[in-house]
């Protein structure tokens, strides 16, 4: 079994604002795409086109109905992955040693060659962040697209996880939260950002901004009154005649 290291040089991970998140899963499709074609195995499909599909993702998007104790209902975006935890169970529960969380940058990885897929490390994971692929089978999990960050052939501004280079509501943020004067530390102070589940006591790297209070349409509003109000009080010419006689009738 891995043994977690005591401290780490840096904690890179992310920030999910559930308040800008829109729930259109471009970061899943490119999360899929990338991790597909690049770092270890593919990320496999069964009966893609039949009639029960499934496949492996490292991330999913879920869909909530909430009724805060005051204000109106609202629909909140939830994206979740792998959380890369600074006291991670499922490292500490691997029986080869496949699972690890890298000293330089905090990064949980699975080496896919050790890996035997026996299934505890997604027992231990109470995010349920962990997915065996069934046509490879070995788990697999967000890397933090480890092979993009580090990439000096992709252009600076590509050298980000796929899914937050590819958000086009800019609700996914990379960073060191390790670094209290890094942007993601600030914007995790400044939104009160918090742990998931922090009664499992992973302690999760990765940060949720949570959603802010929406309008209170309590009372009947026609949000287009403004633009339907009219131009000329007394209007003029064939218009003016037509808008009178069907006021007669």
């Amino acid at each position: 079994m891995t043994t977690l290291p005591k401290m780490t040089d840096r904690k890179l991970g992310l920030v999910i604002d559930l308040d800008t998140c829109v729930g259109c899963h471009a970061c899943v499709v490119s999360c899929k795409g990338w991790n597909t074609q690049n770092y270890g195995a593919p990320l496999s499909d069964q009966q893609p086109y039949g009639a029960e599909p499934s496949g492996t993702f490292l991330n999913r998007v879920h869909s909530y109905e909430v009724t805060p104790d005051a204000g109106a209902a609202q629909m909140v975006h939830f994206p979740k992955s792998c959380l890369h935890c600074d006291d991670a169970p499922c490292v500490t529960v691997c029986p080869t040693g496949a699972s690890y969380k890298r000293v330089e940058d905090g990064i949980v990885l699975v080496n896919e060659s050790d890996c035997i897929g026996c299934g505890l490390c997604a027992w231990a994971c109470p995010y349920g962040a962990r997915e065996l692929d069934a046509a490879e089978g070995v788990m697999k999990k967000c890397t933090l697209c480890v092979d993009r960050i580090y990439n000096e052939n992709l252009p600076e501004e590509d050298r980000l996880p796929a899914c937050v280079r590819t958000c086009p509501a800019g609700a996914r943020h990379f960073g060191d939260l390790s670094d209290p004067n890094s942007a993601i530390s600030t914007l995790v102070e400044e939104r009160g950002g918090f742990d998931l589940m922090p009664e499992q006591g992973t302690r999760p790297v990765n940060k949720y901004l949570p959603p802010r209070p929406r309008d209170d349409w309590s009372e009947e509003v026609d949000i287009l009154a403004p633009f339907l109000a009219p131009v000329a009080e007394d209007a003029r010419g064939f218009l003016g005649w037509l808008d009178r006689t069907l006021t007669k009738i």
